[in-house]
């Protein structure tokens, strides 16, 4: 999922002048030498708390002041965005005000985040942290890049499984190799580090 979505979210600022001014006069706090506009992301919530996908603050703000969405939860740490007139707390969740039909597509694309989701962020062979992804039968001997061949893994495993096999190693994996279920799934597989404010409505221990 992407931030450019149809229908009621697809809107840019300058479809609203007011959101535009309101913007315009914005703050733009930093975190950690980059722009909190630029990396933070709002998770946006269907009509009946289904979330939908992530989007910017921009986005967040004017669907906000267009009467769209209102906000959930707001960041504790950001300071409100003002105007004349107007003061917007910088939202973490929203939910639009109208119901949005999203078509339902079964199958979740593996990307590496929603991997690392799917193994909680641990190794599948020795259960520390992990911080790559291993094919379980490696590609140069026909494995494929699939939710039933790939695990999250650690540097040091990776290393030392290389291109063998798990029975030329005597290892054994941990954790199911299984495709998540759920709508869910296609934000989480854009998304590496989940906001705390976002768990109640993302149930990552569904898949």
């Amino acid at each position: 999922m992407s931030d450019s979505g149809p229908g009621a979210f697809g809107h840019a600022a300058a479809d609203h002048p007011v959101a535009a001014a309101t913007l315009a006069a914005a703050p733009v706090p930093a975190t950690s030498g980059s722009s909190l506009w630029g990396k933070h992301r709002v998770l946006l919530l269907n009509a009946t708390y289904e979330p939908l996908t992530a989007i910017s603050i921009r986005r967040a703000i004017v669907l906000v002041l267009r009467d769209r969405a209102d906000v959930v939860h707001a960041d504790p740490s950001a300071a409100a965005v003002h105007s004349a007139g107007v003061a917007i707390p910088i939202p973490s969740v929203i939910r639009l005000r109208h119901y949005v039909r999203v078509p339902y597509r079964a199958v979740i694309p593996m990307t590496r985040a929603a991997l690392m989701h799917r193994d909680r962020f641990r190794c599948g062979y020795c259960g520390s942290r992990a911080n790559t992804i291993d094919h379980v039968i490696p590609r140069s001997r026909g494995g494929t890049h699939s939710w039933d061949n790939c695990v999250a893994c650690c540097g040091s495993c990776n290393h030392k499984k290389a291109d063998r096999l798990l029975s030329e190693l005597g290892w054994t994996l941990r954790t199911p190799l299984t495709p998540p279920k759920g709508r869910h799934w296609r934000l989480l597989a854009t998304i590496k580090e989940i906001d705390p404010a976002w768990s109640r409505y993302i149930d990552v221990d569904a898949a």
